[in-house]
């Protein structure tokens, strides 16, 4: 089962340059949360700081009543046994065939003989699909099984939060797809708490429970998925559209000449589109996390643009939702 991180104030620099600062927001225990924001907007720091590779210049990071932020090193070491981490190119050992490259953190990290190494080895190479491939080496395999191993090794010492540093970079929208459905998977195996940085909207869309979107060295927003799919905020509605016209520029934030043309211009926002239903796993019922869609939207008394739920092909995923449970609860039992 996951954990709760509570992240309070966070600021980091560079000297002097602020990546990010007063950085507040919680990540639900077991829950799928995503992190997106522009390139240079201090996404994958702000990973490396979850999980003290990196030491913030204020704020805090409570973890089990202990603040990572803040703590010894002997603690910050204990606390880093609770994280798993996938990094963007997997970051495989090239010289080491995949299952030895699973099996590191075990034999770094515990005192475990051989044997049983090798039953969590391939019980995680399972998980992930990886049976079969224990002796390639990276180099010999596809960038999706690299990541697919990757996550094996990031789940070997049964992490209670793992951290995705962009999953889907360098692979495809189909393997993307394929990824997507093995995280929902496993967080509904293994109840951990998942933060994903992402730039790939769709995954946004159909994966999380709780997105946040970092921009000007800031949390914009973060909190429940249909909260952000909704929101009128001009960089969340620019980001999910992909639009040129909106506050985001190529150099991350645009100055104030060229969003006083383009208002003068007339651009509108554009329309967001509809809110699709979570994925749900695979080989069980419902992630104890998943919830139908519009329930945030009618506890908290928001109106959505009209059609929000309704899809290219005219389905209005709030009449369809329970008959789509109905058929995925079918098809795994």
């Amino acid at each position: 089962m996951g954990v709760e991180v509570v992240v309070e104030g966070l600021t980091k620099t560079f000297g002097k340059q602020v990546i990010w600062e007063d950085v507040t927001l919680t990540l639900p225990a077991g829950h799928i949360s995503v992190l997106l924001g522009p390139s240079g907007t201090g996404k994958s720091v702000f990973l490396k700081t979850l999980v003290g590779l990196l030491r913030p210049d204020k704020g805090h990071i409570w973890i089990n009543g202990h603040d990572l932020a803040n703590c010894r090193e002997k603690q910050l070491y204990e606390l880093r046994r609770l994280f798993g981490v996938l990094f963007q190119d997997g970051a495989l050992f090239g010289s080491l065939s995949l299952f030895d490259n699973i099996a590191f953190p075990l034999r770094e990290h515990t005192r475990k003989n051989e044997s049983r190494i090798r039953e969590i080895v391939m019980e995680k190479m399972d998980l992930v699909g990886l049976v079969g491939a224990e002796a390639k080496l990276p180099g010999e395999i596809s960038g999706g099984m690299r990541k697919r191993a990757g996550l094996a090794r990031a789940l070997v010492l049964d992490p209670e939060i793992i951290l995705f540093d962009e999953p889907d970079s360098g692979l495809d929208p189909v393997r993307t797809a394929y990824l997507n459905q093995l995280i929902v998977d496993l967080n509904a195996e293994i109840e951990a708490t998942f933060l994903i940085v992402t730039h790939d909207i769709n995954t946004a869309r159909t994966v999380p429970d709780d997105i946040g979107l970092l921009f000007r060295r800031e949390l914009v927003m973060f909190g429940p998925r249909e909260m952000l799919l909704s929101s009128d905020e001009p960089v969340v509605r620019q980001f999910l559209n992909a639009r040129r016209h909106g506050p985001i520029g190529m150099s991350e934030e645009k100055d104030i000449s060229e969003l006083e043309a383009e208002a003068q211009m007339g651009h509108e926002p554009g329309r967001l589109p509809p809110i699709p239903p979570q994925l749900m796993p695979s080989r069980s019922g419902l992630r104890r996390s998943q919830r139908p869609p519009g329930t945030w939207l009618a506890e908290h008394g928001v109106i959505p643009p009209p059609g929000s739920f309704v899809d290219e092909q005219g389905r209005n995923w709030l009449d369809e939702y329970p008959r789509l449970v109905a058929a995925h609860l079918d098809g795994v039992r």
